[in-house]
């Protein structure tokens, strides 16, 4: 499905927008440090990951490159960070909705239909998988808002500590439980919240 031409434009597309709102979230709240990197575009090419990329088309998991911020430059860090991981997925959740609309009403010219299916369908994997509350995804960014301030130092050192975590955690759920169990279970959530989204999205446009 990835490897369609449309999927390819969508999923260009889309990563874009996901770390052009990263990177305009944490301007507009005090931290100028992604515009002055460049990455207050939808360029694609200040967005995608070499290494990101390949990943996706030969293992199915792939990223975009990391939005550079600077949490001294927030007036309230711990919330502003929040806020600022909490765009990219926002982003991918609002382009779900405007692309349901021509999947659902332009049907009849299959190029639109075509190219809205993809970029609805790779929207909603993406706002789903990086809510996932696991370091680096933008969810772990999140939960930082909800926790107490006593637990902000344990908690920043597991946003620090949890990346090799994460790449052991998805190693074992997409080879070792697939092998054994025959199953993915994250893909598996991911898929099934991915179907129940899409069709509230599409009831509600």
């Amino acid at each position: 499905m990835f490897l369609s031409f449309y999927y390819i434009v969508a999923l260009v597309l889309v990563l874009s927008f996901h770390e052009a709102s990263h990177a305009w979230t944490a301007n507009r709240l005090g931290d100028p440090t992604a515009k002055r990197a460049g990455r207050l575009t939808l360029n694609p090419l200040a967005h995608l990951d070499v290494l990101g990329t390949l990943m996706l088309f030969f293992i199915g998991i792939g990223w975009g490159k990391p939005v550079p911020i600077n949490p001294n430059n927030f007036e309230r860090p711990i919330r502003d960070q929040a806020l600022t991981a909490l765009a990219g997925p926002m982003a991918n959740l609002a382009l779900a909705f405007i692309a349901a609309i021509p999947y659902s009403y332009l049907s009849t010219y299959k190029p639109v239909f075509l190219f809205s299916e993809a970029v609805l369908d790779i929207s909603i994997v993406l706002f789903l998988f990086n809510m996932l509350p696991i370091p680096p995804l933008d969810g772990s960014k999140f939960i930082g808002i909800l926790l107490p301030k006593r637990f902000h130092p344990l908690y920043e050192k597991f946003l620090s500590k949890g990346l090799p975590y994460f790449i052991v955690l998805m190693f074992v759920d997409l080879y070792f439980f697939d092998k054994i169990f025959g199953v993915s279970f994250i893909w598996t959530a991911v898929s099934q919240l991915t179907f129940w989204l899409k069709a509230a999205i599409l009831l509600i446009v």
